[in-house]
């Protein structure tokens, strides 16, 4: 009878089972397909994969009515035959670094020999030569010549591919606006980089926090857990952003409920500028207070040696704009505080057009 697959065709199964020592996959035939659980498991025993996912396989054979598969071409299996059919259908295989040679290394793919270029040898992180010799690898065969006597192969193929497939995962997983979980991977001048599911994505300084902070390093510190939200992606260059004040309350929502016009506050200068200062009233809410609205400052006064970062001041809000998440402050001076009990004198006028004086309105009682 003959077999349902060609020997090294490759095919998207799914798993129906797993046991200690084997993976079934399901074939829609009466018959199940089989392949080792080592071939996706770790040094701790733990399998990468699931019941019910679907996995890319090689047909490697028919063993007593067991239809067989692999993940890749590995030891007995690695006949010619098996290795050409491996270079045509782009399946791995897998093979010994025997030792370093010319221009790279020898590898044993079953009792046959290959050459892997020094620049197909890893993915990205560029070990010594000596790491590999002696080491079973993963491999793609790039170039398969006269009957198998000339055989290039390729490790780095093998991380490139793995990369991809990993990337194209995250980027179906991963979309603005996705809540996702991250750890802090490194602090920078610009902000921070966080790992969410091994892919380094930036977390930028404006992002950080509703507070202007010059340094990461304030609220964050390298290996604490975050949640943040994807604000940016650019999966084709692999590049994501994320925040972290988007998953926080917006301090300028009704901003002119808890801080109408007219309220005086004691702020403090956050950033000096040359036409004016920023003063934070709040947590996350800096207001500008005009340099027309300062006394004793003239065209050619230098407001970064009056005023310093940090330093306390009194103002009052003049104006807000929600929208444009921008307030208007004067600074609350005792010319303005004389302004304001004027006209809380003059309003209080009595009857017959004298102003209000509590000293003599004591002395009548």
């Amino acid at each position: 009878m003959k077999s349902l697959y060609e020997i090294g065709q490759a095919v998207e199964l799914e798993i129906v089972a797993i046991t200690d020592t084997t993976i079934f996959l399901d074939m829609n035939a009466k018959s199940e397909g089989v392949l080792d659980r080592a071939e996706f498991a770790d040094e701790n025993g733990n399998v990468s994969v699931k019941e019910g996912d679907k996995i890319k396989v090689f047909f490697t054979g028919e063993v007593q009515g067991e239809m067989r598969f692999t993940s890749k071409i590995s030891g007995g299996k690695a006949d010619t035959s098996m290795i050409e059919n491996a270079y045509k259908n782009g399946i791995p295989v897998e093979g010994k670094v025997e030792a370093e040679i010319k221009g790279g290394f020898e590898v044993k793919i079953g009792t046959t020999r290959a050459f892997c270029p020094y620049s197909q040898m890893g993915y990205k992180k560029k070990e010594e030569p000596s790491y590999y010799v002696g080491r079973v690898m993963s491999f793609i065969i790039t170039e398969f010549k006269n009957e198998g006597k000339n055989i290039l192969v390729s490790n780095r193929m093998i991380g490139e591919n793995e990369h991809s497939e990993n990337i194209g995962r995250l980027a179906a997983q991963i979309t603005e606006g996705t809540i996702v979980e991250a750890v802090v991977e490194s602090l920078e001048k610009f902000g921070a980089f966080v790992d969410i599911q091994g892919f380094r994505a930036l977390l930028p300084i404006s992002e950080i926090s509703f507070d202007r902070i010059q340094d990461a390093g304030e609220v964050l510190e390298v290996g604490q857990q975050l949640k943040v939200k994807v604000i940016k992606t650019d999966w084709k260059n692999e590049r994501v952003s994320v925040s972290l004040k988007a998953l926080a309350a917006n301090p300028w929502d009704n901003i002119e409920e808890r801080i109408p016009v007219g309220t005086k506050i004691d702020g403090t200068i956050s950033r000096v500028a040359d036409f004016g200062l920023f003063v934070n009233i709040e947590k996350g809410i800096d207001g500008l207070v005009h340099v027309s609205a300062l006394e004793d400052v003239s065209a050619n006064s230098n407001l970064k040696k009056m005023y310093k970062t940090g330093q306390a001041m009194s103002v009052v809000v003049d104006k807000i704009d929600a929208e444009q998440k921008r307030i208007s402050l004067v600074p609350a001076t005792s010319k303005e505080q004389d302004v304001t009990a004027q006209k809380y004198i003059s309003s209080q006028s009595d009857d017959d057009g004298e102003t209000y004086n509590p000293f003599a309105a004591l002395l009548k009682k």
